[in-house]
């Protein structure tokens, strides 16, 4: 008997795969499938009950602060000067606790104004910081 041998010798390897058992457990799996592929499909019907609420509206006030590429501050879209900046962000914070800070500095603005600006909205009390980007 000269299975799995190619003449080279009777104690040459065999030099094939023997495919069979792959194609056995392949064939048993997609029986398998079939058979519950349809118990997947049905879905047991509930009587949920319904229930009508209002949508929950409170979301925290955002402050947009906008730096030019001159320096100069924008409040809402209002000119706001620096040194008030401090005054306006702690009576943003008392009026509110979770106001959020939304920073939108132009690209050529020098770090040092941005990094007061962020100093003075962390040392009046707004802790939610947030920066304002494009998508390139």
């Amino acid at each position: 008997m000269a299975f799995g041998s190619f003449d080279k010798g009777a104690d040459a390897p065999m030099a094939e795969i023997n495919t069979t058992p792959l194609v056995d457990v392949m064939l048993v799996l997609l029986v398998v499938f079939i058979i519950t592929a349809p118990l997947l499909t049905n879905a047991v019907k509930l009587d949920l009950p319904q229930a009508s609420a209002a949508q929950h509206q409170d979301k925290p006030q955002a402050i947009r602060l906008v730096i030019n590429a001159e320096g100069k501050m924008f409040w809402n879209d209002a000119p706001v000067e620096s040194g008030v900046l401090r005054s306006r962000f702690a009576e943003a914070a008392a009026a509110n606790p979770e106001v959020e800070l939304h920073l939108r500095a132009d690209k050529s603005v020098r770090y040092e104004l941005v990094a007061i600006t962020l100093a003075d909205a962390q040392s009046a009390g707004v802790s939610r910081i947030g920066f304002v980007t494009e998508a390139d």
